[in-house]
């Protein structure tokens, strides 16, 4: 669920923002040798946002998406051009209340999965009113214990 309205940021906004970009990927696996070449700046505006105009930023509370890798505090962006579809993650309101769920369809019918046992799937009533945001995009999720983006 999202925190609330006013944790909507747009993108369309946003300065691009160049950071700098280690020449080559950093392997998960086994280490290897270090190599000091940095590739040009990415813009990580451009990088993160494909529909700048029609993306915002939204902050996550609630527990029910930690499975896909969304958990509290973190900011998602959610794209309003592209179209949901099924698997795809979505911020919707149903029956006037803001969520991020995935959206599955069964037997035509949408239902709003979360990515947690704890929380059962919603099948979505037409008279519920279902009304999907936008397809979340990209995750931005702090490994710090610290404080980050005004979230404890």
């Amino acid at each position: 669920m999202l925190a609330s309205l006013h944790d909507f940021i747009s993108t369309a906004y946003l300065s691009p923002h160049e950071v700098p970009l280690f020449g080559c990927p950093i392997p998960a696996g086994f280490p290897s040798p270090a190599d000091d070449h940095l590739d040009p700046p990415l813009d990580l505006t451009r990088f993160l946002f494909r529909n700048p105009a029609s993306t915002f930023l939204a902050r996550v509370s609630g527990d029910s998406m930690i499975g896909a890798g969304i958990h509290p505090g973190d900011l998602v962006a959610v794209d309003r051009a592209l179209r949901p579809g099924h698997g795809s993650i979505v911020v919707a309101v149903v029956e006037g209340e803001h969520t991020i769920k995935r959206l599955q369809l069964r037997a035509g019918q949408p239902w709003l999965v979360a990515e947690n046992p704890g929380y059962a799937p919603l099948p979505v009533n037409p008279e519920a009113g279902l009304v999907v945001w936008g397809v979340v995009t990209h995750v931005i999720h702090s490994l710090s214990s610290k404080q980050v983006f005004g979230v404890q």
